[in-house]
C-alpha cells in the first residue's frame, strides 16, 4: 500500500486533452490539489482509494486553524472581510471593480476588472454562467458540463451579471448534482443548447446585444466517470472522516466510488486529508 499525506484540500486541478482531429470531445484529466502541491487521480481509476480526514481544518484564506468553516473552507473573519467571499461572486451583477470599489481594489482589478464570458452549458439541463475568460474551459469543468458554449464577451464582470440576469429567467443557472453525474443522451443535449443559444440571443436587452458573440461551435468535454451506479449518496467528512473503496471516476468536482458514495471536493476545500491508494 501507497499512503501520501495531503494536506490541506484545494479543488481540483483539471486540464482539457483535445479534442482529437475528427472533432471529438476533449478528455477531461485530474489531480488532487493540496495547499502543498498536487497528485495525479488518473492512475488511481477503478483502484482501491481511501480519503481519511485528519480532524483539522485551515482557512484556505488566512491559513488560520478553525473548528468550522463559513462558506467555502473560509474562518469567519475572511467570510465577512475577503474579497473571495464578496457577495457579488455568487452575484456578479453586485459587482463595483469598474467603479474602483470592493473589499480590496486591486484584487478587484486583478480579478474582475477582467474580461469575462457569458456562457450556456450542459450540466443535464441547460443553464447559464459566468466566468473571466481565463477560465474557460476549467469553470465549465469544473460544474461538470458536457456540452458548452460561450454565448457574450464582456470588459468587466458586472456586465456579465447584468446578462445573467437577463438569462437566468429563462434558464437554470444552477446544476443537479446528480443529473450532472449521467450523461443523459448527448444528441438531445446539444439540440437543446443550441436552441437555448439562438432563444438567449433574442431575449438580450439592446443595449447589451453589442457584447453578443457571433455562433461558435459547441465544446464537447468527456470525463473519466462511466457506468454510474443507480444508488448514488453525497458524503461528508463531518460526518464519515474515512472513505475508501475502489474508485470508480471523477466528473465535475465529484469523487465517485463503485458503491455510489459521491464526494464534493469543492465542498470541503480547507481540510485536511490524508489519502491511501494501492
Amino acid at each position: 500500500m501507497e499512503q501520501i499525506t495531503g494536506g490541506a484540500l484545494r479543488k481540483m486541478a483539471a486540464r482539457l486533452m483535445g479534442p482529437d482531429d475528427d472533432g471529438g470531445a476533449g478528455e477531461v484529466a485530474y489531480e488532487m490539489a493540496f495547499a502543498e502541491g498536487r497528485m495525479p487521480l488518473m492512475d488511481r481509476i477503478s483502484e482501491p482509494f481511501t480519503l481519511r480526514f485528519t480532524g483539522v481544518r485551515t482557512c484556505v484564506s488566512c491559513g488560520r486553524e478553525v473548528k468550522k468553516f463559513y462558506g467555502q473552507g473560509l474562518c469567519y473573519p475572511c467570510f465577512r472581510d475577503a474579497p473571495e467571499a464578496s457577495p457579488c461572486i455568487i452575484r456578479p451583477e453586485l459587482c463595483q471593480a469598474h467603479e474602483g470599489q470592493g473589499r480590496d481594489v486591486q484584487w478587484e482589478r486583478d480579478h474582475h476588472l477582467q474580461e469575462h464570458v457569458v456562457y450556456l452549458s450542459y450540466t443535464g439541463n441547460v443553464k447559464v454562467g459566468v466566468t473571466r475568460s481565463t477560465q474557460v474551459p476549467v469553470r465549465w469543468i469544473d460544474q461538470g458540463a458536457v456540452l458548452a458554449v460561450p454565448i457574450a464577451r464582456v470588459p468587466y464582470r458586472q456586465l456579465a451579471g447584468a446578462i445573467e440576469v437577463d438569462l437566468k429567467q429563462h434558464f437554470a443557472d444552477r446544476t443537479d448534482w446528480r443529473r450532472m453525474l449521467l450523461y443523459g443522451d448527448l444528441a438531445a443535449g446539444e439540440q437543446a443548447l443550441l436552441e437555448a443559444r439562438q432563444q438567449a440571443l433574442e431575449l438580450l436587452d439592446p443595449p447589451l446585444k453589442q457584447y453578443a458573440l457571433p455562433p461558435r461551435p459547441v465544446a464537447r468535454l468527456a470525463y473519466p466517470l462511466e457506468n454510474v451506479p443507480p444508488k448514488l449518496v453525497s458524503v461528508q467528512l463531518d460526518k464519515l472522516p474515512e472513505i475508501t473503496g475502489r474508485l470508480l471516476g471523477i466528473k465535475g468536482q465529484y469523487l465517485v466510488w463503485s458503491d455510489g458514495r459521491v464526494f464534493n471536493v469543492r465542498n470541503h476545500i480547507g481540510y485536511h486529508v490524508e489519502i491511501t491508494s494501492d
